[in-house]
This record gives structure tokens, sequence and C-alpha cells, in this order.
């Protein structure tokens, strides 16, 4: 986990976050917008990426409909709410997370948790509701991140922070039952396991429940081997919230026998009843590690850093941003190494942080925006600057390594002949043996199989078209079984056209050598991005587009 540190310039408190040394780099003073602060010491020059994202609610228990309420929620159920980013955990608490209904219902009681590895908030109220009634559940700008950053709620469009809230009609009480494990992988007395892996595994739990992630930690899920395995994290996936996953800190030892165990009974995992039901025993299995170069056939999610260009939702290379609509949002920063002014019909929530908007093409980064020189603005001097050009160049070499990482690959199958179009894959490396991919005619449906950490890389030497035939029919990328957007990639050895008549869904981090672009000028229907797209040399165009940055 980043180090949260803050520096004084003057009596002002500053929050940094994320720091990345480039030497050589020219360091700006402390003075202006406290958006630009500074960290090194003489002789060393720091160019300071800060984290200016705010966070937002990503999937609640019960689900989030609009405008709601959500029926046929269980009355004997607690609530959930999982976050894009780590969540300081003393703001997660009983005054931010409420439960409310309209009189003559009374304000439900409970207790407030926060699982961090997994980043979900837990309300469990105090006793069942009461079938029948609306209820409305609110996280409230008290919740902040490690950085400071407030949430960023259902208005998440707007650059000030706000409250997120659902509402939810509850039905009867979900039926009685207790968890219990029904696959895992690797399997009970698997041999040659990837000693890379993660371990994972699948829960059932009664109809309308599912796992609590606050029950999913390093004490209820144990790997041991000649000694215990040490977790990097224990997290419960928020896609189907029944699928445990032990990371752990560094690979097995190849040849030797480990044992995964869950623990059952009164203090192990459990759903989120109310109260929880438990796992009635304990769950253990046991597998043996092979050898990296055996075992591990399949690309790992560790393989593909991607340093600093982590927190952007999109990087223009050396060439800029162009948006064109209203309505585009990228919850994440962008960059470019080209001059402030090749950003444009965009702005942050900085004062005056303005690049060439019109009334017409106006859209919203709940970031930062990096760029050379100059300002976009008089009153926005922390940006365009020498720190952020220092870190636009840092963002654009880690893109660059990232490509050559997918592009290295040994080259896999290709399953459709050039087209994704209607396939169901599992998890793998697939290249384009015609030198492009094309997603028309119907959906595309990655399936992790059970396994959150499954990987699936795309490889082709020139371009990639979402979208179609011709310039209509929106076409989506669809994740089953665990699959998360983090874990997919594209590596595009010229340019990428997503959905150019508007709408439909794209997931993954886009790595291009020569710009992308997302929809075309005048479509409204918004078009959006679960994964990031980064060019390393053309710009890349927007329109209408969402885009939103899949946590770490």
């Amino acid at each position: 986990m980043k180090k949260n540190h803050t520096r004084r310039c003057g009596s002002t408190p500053v929050r940094l976050m994320g720091l990345t040394l480039l030497t050589g780099a020219l360091l700006a003073g402390c003075g202006g917008s406290s958006r630009d602060p500074i960290l090194g010491t003489p002789g060393i020059a720091a160019a300071v990426q800060i984290d200016a994202t705010r966070p937002r609610v990503t999937s609640t228990a019960p689900a989030t409909v609009t405008p709601g309420p959500a029926t046929g929620a269980a009355n004997n159920a607690a609530l959930a709410a999982t976050f894009t980013k780590a969540m300081l955990a003393s703001s997660i608490n009983a005054s931010s997370f409420t439960l409310s209904c309209a009189a003559p219902c009374v304000a439900p009681q409970g207790t407030v948790s926060y699982a961090v590895d997994s980043r979900t908030a837990v309300f469990v109220p105090a006793a069942p509701l009461t079938t029948g009634t609306t209820y409305t559940a609110t996280i409230t700008t008290a919740a902040t991140d490690l950085a400071g950053n407030a949430l960023a709620g259902n208005q998440a469009a707007l650059p000030a922070a706000s409250n997120y809230a659902w509402r939810f009609t509850t039905a009867a009480a979900a039926p009685a039952g207790n968890p219990a494990v029904t696959s895992t992988n690797p399997q009970a007395n698997a041999n040659g396991v990837c000693p890379a892996a993660a371990i994972n595994a699948t829960f059932t739990v009664p109809s309308g429940l599912q796992m609590d992630p606050s029950s999913i930690t390093t004490s209820t899920f144990t790997v041991t081997g000649p000694s215990a395995v040490i977790a990097s994290s224990v997290v419960l996936d928020n896609a189907t919230g029944t699928i445990a996953t032990f990371t752990p800190a560094s690979p097995l030892i190849a040849g030797v026998t480990y044992t995964a165990t869950l623990k059952g009974g009164a203090t192990g995992v459990r759903d989120l009843a109310v109260p929880g039901n438990t796992m009635a025993s304990d769950y253990a299995w046991r597998f043996t590690a092979g050898t990296t170069s055996a075992s591990c056939p399949a690309p790992s999610a560790n393989q593909f850093p991607l340093g600093a260009a982590a927190t952007f939702g999109t990087f223009g290379g050396s060439a800029g941003i162009t948006n064109m609509g209203i309505l585009t949002v990228i919850h994440g920063d962008i960059g470019t190494t080209a001059v402030s002014t090749s950003v444009t019909g965009l702005h942050d929530a900085g004062p005056g942080c303005t690049y060439t908007e019109t009334g017409s093409n106006a859209g919203f980064v709940n970031g930062l925006i990096y760029t050379a020189a100059p300002p976009p603005t008089a009153a926005c001097p922390s940006e365009g600057n020498a720190n952020t050009f220092a870190i636009a160049t840092k963002v654009r070499a880690d893109a660059l390594t990232l490509y050559n990482a997918l592009a290295a690959l040994p080259a896999g199958s290709d399953p459709g002949a050039g087209s994704l179009s209607g396939l169901v894959l599992a998890p793998g490396v697939y290249t384009s043996a015609s030198g492009s991919f094309k997603l028309q005619g119907s959906d595309l449906t990655l399936d992790a199989q059970g396994n959150p950490n499954a990987v699936f890389v795309f490889q082709m030497a020139t371009t990639l078209t979402v979208g179609g035939p011709g310039a209509a029919f929106p076409r989506n990328v669809i994740l089953v079984g665990g699959a998360q957007a983090r874990n997919v990639f594209w590596q595009v050895g010229s340019a990428a056209t997503i959905n150019a008549a508007g709408g439909g869904t794209m997931v993954g981090t886009i790595v291009s050598q020569a710009g992308a672009a997302f929809s075309t000028a005048g479509n409204v229907n918004p078009v959006t991005l679960n994964g990031r797209a980064l060019s390393l040399g053309a710009s890349v165009t927007l329109v209408n587009t969402i885009i939103n940055v899949p946590a770490p």
C-alpha cells in the first residue's frame, strides 16, 4: 500500500501520493496552488505525481438501480459498497455510511466495518429490516481515500464531492443455509501448480446473499507449506461476491505440497445474512507447486506493471487528447508529452484548469491533466509545467514498457481468424494471424472460469476495431466467471477504433502505437471504457466517452 505523505508550504498542508523520482526534472516552488508541491533533497530532482482522483462506489449490495428502488432485497441481508480506491478506514463509520427510511419507519441502526483488501464497506443492521419497506443507503463525502479525496457519488460528473445513495425495497428473508465451498483453483490434489498463481475458492450462498468481504481475511484464509505463506492480499471479488482469493507475496516453492484452509465455525467466513451464516466447518485442500517454466503457460497480471500509467484513463502520446461533446467523464488522470494546447475540450477540478473548452465540447477529468508547458490558463500554474511534463514523460516510458512486455509474449491462437464476434474465450494470449482484430456482429465474452486473477491478452500488429460492421452497431466486451477489467490487455500495433456509432462497453487496457478514437463527432450516446487507452504516439479522440480506470 502506498504511503500518504504530507508537506507543508507555509501553513497549508499538501497531500502527495505516488512519488516518481526523475533525475534531471526541473523543480518548481511551493508558491501558487497546493496542487503542485515538491518533494526532494538537494541534488535530487523529483517529479511529484499527485493523487487527485476522487474515489467512487463501483458496486453495491443490494445492487444500485437507476432510478430505483431495486426490488426483492432480502430483509435479512447486510449492505455492502465497494470502492474504486483504497479508502481511509477511519472515515468509513456509522456517520458516513447510513440507512434511512420514510416515517413512520425508524432509521435502522447498525455496525459499519471496512474490508481493506477488498475496498468494501459493510453495514450490518442491528435487526432484520421490515419487509415491503423502501430504504435509502447513503455514503457521504466524509468517506475519503488515503490521499484525503472525498467521495464522488452519484453525481460523479461534477467536480465537487457528492454523496452516493441507492434505494431498495425489501422482500422476504433469504432462506436459511450455510455458505459452502463448491470449487477451488487450483483443484484439490493438483500437481504442477504455477508457483506465481493466486489461490481461490468459490462459495455457494443462500439465494439473495453474498459472502461478507470483512470475513475474508488473512486469519480466515491461510496457506501453509513448510511454513505459513505470507499473503500480499486476501480479497473477495466484487463481481460475484462469492470468490475469495489468496495472493502469495512471493512465488511458492517448486515441488512443495501446500495446504489451503478456509476457516469455518463462529469466527470463520460468513455471508451477509443478519446475523451472518458461517461456514459449518473448516474447508482444506492440498496441491503441489510446479516449476515456473512448465506450469505457468498463461500470463499473470504481475508480468505487466503499469508504473506511473496506473492512474491514467487515457494518454495521448506525443500528440494530445481531443474531446467532443459534454458527456465525457474520465475517472482518473490524463496526459500527453505535448504542450497543454494539444489537449482540448476538457477540464479538471483545479481552479482555472480548463483546456480549450467550448459550450458543446466540455468534458470532466476526475483527476489531473499532465502536459508540457505552458499552463492551460494563467489561473492554473499547477499544470502545464516542468513537473507535469516530467510525469507525462514517465507515463509514456512506462506505457512503452507495458507495450513491449505484451508484444514479447509467445503468440497465441486466433480462434476467429481475426474476428472476435460472438466468441466466449478462456484466459490466455490471443494473436491475430492477419495482424488485426475486429469485434463486429455480436459481443465478445471473456470467461475467467472462477479465477478473478485470470489474464487475457490480445496481440495485433495493426488495428483494433470494435463496433460495426460499418459505423453503426456498438459492441460490448462482457466479463463473466470472475473476470476483471484490470486483467485484460490489448496490444495494438497501430490504431484502435472503439464503437464509432457511440454506445457500448469496452473493457481492458488498450496500449496502441498510433492513437485511439472513441465514437464519432455528433454521437450523443456515450461509449464506456472500463480500462485505459494509452497511446504511445498519435493522439486520442474522445466523443462523449466515459472512462473508468480499474482499481489495482
